[in-house]
Formats: structure tokens, sequence, C-alpha cells
């Protein structure tokens, strides 16, 4: 029993580190900043059921995708921080709070479901999970996580209310400044990686 538990333990702390849903709590307050509390909540699953999917292909076929297309895991943080930057910056000069109501609006999917839920560093974690522990307390692992990751986002409500529009208008901008942070951090790690492996 004690050996279950610390295998348990093993594969869900590695996991929970790299997805951090509580770091990742004020992008997901900023990047929905403005949006109704019923696209939220269609959000806050739609993200989740994201994670799920990409992390599940990764789980079968990650090390043969990557072999296939030629690209490594660093290759795959860098257009990650990429993508994270161009939207930040966007949010930051450009975005309205039409923009941000629009129903037709994919955030749910890019950038929340991938990559801030389930990113590079969770993908590679999960990679690695199942080479040491396999798919059974990987699986278990992944679905606990996205389960916390869902339990946290779907209270950020209540964090807007205690905010207020003015509050949580300032948190959306200083978050989107975080979120240019972490795509630069990505870009740089992968960048640095990339060279470290050529010399």
């Amino acid at each position: 029993m004690t050996q279950y538990i610390e295998t348990f333990f093993l594969a869900f702390i590695p996991l929970f580190v790299a997805m951090d849903a509580l770091g990742t709590l004020p992008l997901f307050i900023g990047l929905t900043e403005g949006i109704t509390e019923k696209k939220r909540k269609k959000l806050i699953i739609e993200a989740t059921l994201t994670a799920l999917a990409i992390s599940l292909i990764f789980l079968g076929s990650g090390k043969l995708l990557f072999e296939f297309l030629g690209i490594t895991e660093n290759d795959f943080r860098i257009a990650g921080g990429i993508v994270l930057l161009v939207l930040a910056i966007n949010d930051l000069i450009f975005s309205t709070d039409t923009s941000r109501k629009n129903p037709e609006s994919t955030i749910g999917v890019v950038p929340i479901g991938i990559p801030l839920i389930m990113g590079p560093a969770a993908l590679t974690t999960i990679l690695i999970l199942v080479d040491v522990y396999g798919y059974l307390w990987t699986i278990f692992s992944l679905v606990l996580n996205l389960f916390i990751v869902w339990i946290v986002f779907r209270n950020a409500e209540a964090v807007l209310k205690f905010l207020g529009k003015a509050g949580s208008r300032a948190v959306a901008k200083v978050a989107s400044l975080f979120l240019a942070a972490i795509a630069v951090m990505m870009i740089r790690v992968g960048i640095s990686e990339v060279l470290k492996k050529l010399g």
C-alpha cells in the first residue's frame, strides 16, 4: 500500500508543478476579463477538454510524432512561446471589451487549453512519466491534475467579484505582461537548450 501511495505522489507532483494551476489562474482571469460567467464556464470546459485531448495524443504518439516531424521538445517550447508572445502583445495593445466578449473567440483552446494548461513543460513531463511509471499512473495523475485545474478556474469568478471591474481590468493588463514574460522565458529556455546541444 505504501508503495502505491509513493508511486502516486511521484507521478502526481511533477505534473502538478508543470501544469501550475494556481500560477496560471491570474493569466486565466486576465484572458477572460469582461467575458460573461456563462461564456467563462464554457471556456473552462473547452480548455480542460483541449488539454486532455492534446495530452492523450502525446501519451500515445508524442515521441513518434516528434521523430516523424523531426522536431524536439525545445522546438515545441520555442513555438509555444512565440504564440503566447503574439497573443500577449495583442492583448496589451489592441484588446477591447468587444473582442473579449466575442462568442467566436477560441481562447479556450489557445492559449488557455494549450499552451497555458498543457504546455511544453507538462507535455514533456507526461512523456517522462510514461517511461518511468507506465500509462496507468500517468493517466490517473493527468486526470486528477486536470480536475484540480477545473476547480481552480471554476472559482475564478469569486476572485473577479472580489476585485471588481476596475480591479479585474488592472489584473488583465498585469496578467498580459506576465504572459509576455512567460513567453519570452519559454523562447529563451528553448533557444539556450538548442545551443547547448549544438555546442
